[in-house]
């Protein structure tokens, strides 16, 4: 069975690719030249951009399944990457050339806590969401929370790593957020990190699984764990000091505002928005899925304490 993905050179999506792989699935990827390398050679491979729909037909013809995986932190709309191209407006092409082609099984990737009235981010994420629930095709959308492993090189963010780069690494003690003037609530935000396997699980198993289809299936790990606790665990694998200081995120959203649109600036406002929220995923898949959760812990963090990640 070929499966047409979009997204394949990220961090998620390098898994994606293994464990289609290891399941006898035949990935066709759409890859932006000069990224052939990040791509498996058992992988067929189609150069062009998501918005070029001649590479994206090509792609999705010949497939029985289609993985639409393409996500962004962060935009820059100067450079003309932004949420909106990327989260929906390609998403759009690949939906009305699968209803072209007449193909029927469409997964999409989405993130939990997507929201029309949201940040940029989470408001091109939900639109697609919308579009794809109102298909004539069988569908999947997964909603992730905070998703962590191995980056594995060739750039490709993952948070626990950027967090250890641009806070951890720094001459000061990590930020333990929070709102207003005083400290009363200090990182007391929550997330329910899922690792990076267990999200590939879920997709490729999704594939064949038919009571999965027309389904949004919020995916996050076993244990909800606050700000505070995910910093302490990361500085621990990462081999870093502990230290950390109450920040007012309003001081930050303000500095912020004034240098986001630099990309060597590490968060923007939007990013320190949704952090605030929390995202905590509170019903669990995983028994459903006959899949064993991997714990948010050091083992699994182990990757953060190697100097060249």
């Amino acid at each position: 069975m070929r499966v047409a993905l979009f997204g394949g050179t990220g961090f998620v999506g390098s898994y994606l690719i293994d464990y289609l792989i290891l399941n006898d699935y035949a990935p066709q990827v759409l890859v932006r030249s000069g990224s052939e390398n990040k791509i498996r050679s058992e992988c067929k491979i189609i150069i062009g951009d998501i918005l070029d729909k001649n590479a994206v037909e090509e792609t999705i013809k010949g497939s029985d399944v289609i993985i639409y995986n393409i996500g962004i932190i962060r935009d820059f709309p100067s450079k003309g990457i932004t949420f909106d191209k990327l989260h929906f407006e390609g998403f759009v092409s690949c939906l009305d050339l699968a209803e072209k082609i007449n193909v029927k099984r469409f997964i999409l990737m989405s993130a939990n806590g997507v929201k029309e009235n949201g940040t940029k981010y989470q408001k091109s994420k939900f639109l697609a969401d919308e579009l794809l629930q109102k298909s004539n095709l069988s569908w999947t959308i997964f909603r992730p929370s905070l998703i962590f492993g191995d980056p594995r090189g060739f750039g490709r963010p993952e948070f626990c790593s950027q967090l250890k780069q641009d806070m951890l690494s720094l001459p000061f003690p990590a930020p333990l957020f929070y709102e207003g003037l005083l400290p009363l609530n200090v990182g007391k935000f929550y997330m329910s990190p899922i690792h990076v396997e267990n999200v590939a699980e879920f997709f490729v198993k999704s594939i064949n699984k038919q009571n999965s289809f027309n389904k949004i299936f919020n995916l996050g790990g076993m244990h909800a764990m606050s700000w505070t606790e995910i910093i302490h665990l990361i500085a621990l694998a990462a081999n870093k000091c502990t230290w950390k200081m109450p920040a007012p995120v309003f001081i930050i959203k303000f500095i912020s505002l004034l240098l986001d649109r630099f990309s060597w600036f590490p968060v923007t406002r939007d990013q320190l928005t949704m952090l605030m929220e929390g995202n905590v995923v509170k019903e669990q898949f995983f028994d459903d899925f006959e899949i064993i959760p991997k714990k948010f812990d050091l083992d699994n963090l182990d990757y953060l304490s190697s100097n060249d990640k």
